[in-house]
């Protein structure tokens, strides 16, 4: 093995051989040359256990460092750290992730859809039925009269940006370097998936030593064609009311100093999405804040007034543009600097297909001596002063005012205080990212990590200690109601074993407090969102309150819990969790009903057209008001 003149071979499993080639793959960008794989994550079973197994155990011994393995709990938090990992990277480094065949391999799936709709790099590799069939049906085996070669892996394929089946040795190098060139274009980049059959994982093969030289993958930044910046110059030199929509595009492309300058120089103020937040700090005077469905009152008025949108690395998702409300003015033009040409035509807007770093200051310059009207910036620094002071005087909402609860609002705020500028808030699911979004103050970059494109329950925890990993400098605190955390609690086990700190805060409410006030509004009266026994009277989950103690199961897990009821107790458990060196929760109960500052967004949730109850019908009332707001923004750009 140790000849690597050209045309030698190397003769290896097809499992070792996996190991060999991504332990030795590098991403470049502007010059940086980073290893692209930190390492596998896997659980271990009959399908994969003595193929990438045992080749992950051989590199381990024969070269430490070539692609450390981590132990997992549950497949699919594996690839949420993966993913948690990469995002804060800025997808330039990931991890690969491996089960076993079957329930192991299926498990992963929410995992893959994750990546996918965030756009995040991870590479699965999932085992396989035998490709020999000798033995079959095997155990575990998705036995389909239609077709032997048939496996629940297949279920990957509309999931993943790339999917292959190595049957063979020799179409192993392809899978390889096909995967490798999804998993590093920033505008195909998502779930990568090489299914292994678990007897080829154990087959050796005589390899070419040329496929183990170190391979450097070139992040490309696509440039604007001048034509298109001249273009987008006139249109915004023409508005009147001209807004930019910051998308998680700016971050992935370390635009954020571009970015700032382009607002500086331009005095056009900026909203942001969920994967936009702190692409400027909350207090410079022409952020706005959050917009759309759970934005603040101050973007969503500059949206419904704007006349040209400048989108930037933003997908216009449903719920940044509040369903298509938002933008209210007659004719509001489109202007969208992205990557990919998918989201640069939405809104038939024009599109600018470039990447941030590089568009920015090319239509800067191409607005050069443009600036916008200084009573309309003024207009945009006052509506966010005032959002800002609603978001202060929530952090004192009032304890006890009611039922002797906190509200979430009071809590996040004691959240707030405690973090330093560069430490990171983490979540995914609830009504949490809603109340981050519109009232998160943050004020570095890379400092607020929502999953918000899958929104997925249980990622919270597992995103958290990717992040943590990614950024072993920063505390990461992890904020989670108590239905998010029931998903997916096992991979604390993970961090006490690593020995990675998070802050996980829990809020116990007893029940979805999201879903629950989105089925109050919508005529549903909160069913099936509390955590109540069965009532032996009704035959209803009416009852009395679940005695569910999370705080005595994370202590199970291994980690250390400070209960806290009061804020001042609150203030002093966070203190104690940020003075921590390993994993710690802060445990606090909080109000299921009480509601935070709304920035009057919407969000087109159809409600039944037809019922006997009540509530239902004077909700249906509302969202057929609601539709007439409505745009189709389908105005020509130019």
């Amino acid at each position: 093995m140790s000849d690597r003149s050209p045309g030698a071979t190397l003769r290896l499993t097809v499992g070792q051989a996996v190991v060999a080639f991504l332990g030795r793959q590098y991403s470049e960008r502007d010059g940086v040359r980073r290893r692209f794989f930190a390492g596998c994550f896997g659980i271990f079973g009959h399908g994969n256990m003595a193929g990438i197994g045992q080749a992950l155990l051989q590199a381990e011994l024969d070269e430490p460092g070539l692609l450390p393995y981590h132990q997992g709990r549950n497949e699919q938090a594996m690839v949420h750290i993966a993913v948690g990992y990469s995002r804060q990277k800025d997808r330039l480094e990931t991890f690969a992730v491996t089960a076993s065949v079957g329930p192991g391999a299926a498990n992963m799936l929410t995992g893959a859809a994750l990546a996918t709709v965030n756009r995040i790099p991870v590479l699965l590799l999932p085992a396989d039925i035998f490709a020999t069939r000798v033995a079959s049906p095997v155990l575990q085996e998705l036995e389909q009269p239609y077709g032997y070669d048939v496996s629940v892996n297949d279920a990957f394929r509309p999931l993943s940006k790339f999917f292959d089946r190595v049957w063979r040795p020799e179409q192993l190098p392809a899978a390889l370097l096909g995967a490798m060139r999804v998993l590093t274009d920033p505008v195909e980049t998502g779930a990568v998936t090489i299914a292994l059959p678990e007897d080829v994982q154990a087959e050796a093969f005589d390899w070419p030593v040329e496929l183990f030289a170190d391979r450097v993958w070139r992040i490309a930044r696509p440039v604007p064609e001048p034509e298109v910046i001249a273009e987008a110059a006139e249109i915004i030199r023409a508005a009147r009311r001209p807004m930019i929509v910051s998308g998680g595009g700016v971050t992935y492309a370390e635009a954020n100093d571009e970015l700032r300058a382009f607002v500086d120089a331009t005095g056009i103020p900026i909203a942001e999405t969920q994967a936009g937040k702190g692409s400027l700090p909350y207090d410079h005077p022409l952020n706005t804040g959050a917009i759309g469905a759970t934005g603040t009152t101050a973007a969503n008025q500059i949206a419904a007034a704007a006349d040209v949108v400048i989108g930037i690395g933003t997908r216009y998702s449903d719920f940044t543009t509040a369903s298509k409300t938002v933008w209210q003015q007659q004719g509001v033009k489109f202007v969208n600097i992205n990557v990919a040409g998918l989201d640069a035509v939405k809104q038939a807007g024009l599109p600018v297909v470039a990447d941030a770093k590089r568009a920015l200051p090319a239509l800067q310059a191409a607005l050069a001596g443009y600036r916008s009207d200084a009573a309309y910036q003024a207009l945009a620094t006052r509506l966010a002063g005032e959002w800002d002071a609603r978001v202060v005087a929530s952090h004192h909402n009032g304890f006890g005012a009611k039922n002797g609860l906190l509200a979430q609002s009071e809590v996040l705020g004691a959240v707030e205080a405690v973090m330093d500028p560069r430490d990171v808030v983490v979540c995914a699911a609830g009504s949490l990212p809603g109340d981050l979004h519109g009232m998160w103050r943050t004020r570095e970059r890379k400092g607020y990590h929502v999953e918000y494109g899958f929104s997925c329950m249980g990622y919270e925890i597992p995103g958290g200690i990717g992040v943590s990993m990614a950024a072993p400098d920063r505390d990461v605190f992890v904020t989670v109601g108590d239905g998010s955390y029931l998903m997916m609690p096992t991979e604390l086990v993970t961090a006490v074993q690593e020995g990675i700190k998070i802050i996980v805060v829990l809020l116990q409410n007893h029940g979805y407090a999201s879903i629950g006030s989105l089925s109050e509004s919508l005529g549903g009266q909160r069913f099936g969102t509390r955590y109540r026994y069965r009532s032996p009277e009704s035959g209803r989950l009416d009852g009395g309150i679940l005695p569910v103690d999370l705080a005595a199961n994370a202590e199970s897990l291994g980690v250390r819990v400070y209960r806290a009821k009061t804020l001042e107790e609150l203030k002093d458990a966070l203190a104690r969790a940020k003075a921590a060196t390993t994993a710690v929760m802060v445990h606090v109960d909080t109000d299921l009903y009480e509601q935070s500052p709304g920035g009057d967004g919407w969000w087109d949730v159809p409600v039944a057209e037809v019922s006997t109850i009540d509530s239902t019908q004077v909700a249906r009332a509302a969202y057929e008001k609601h539709k007439l707001a409505q745009r189709t923004y389908v105005t020509p750009a130019s």
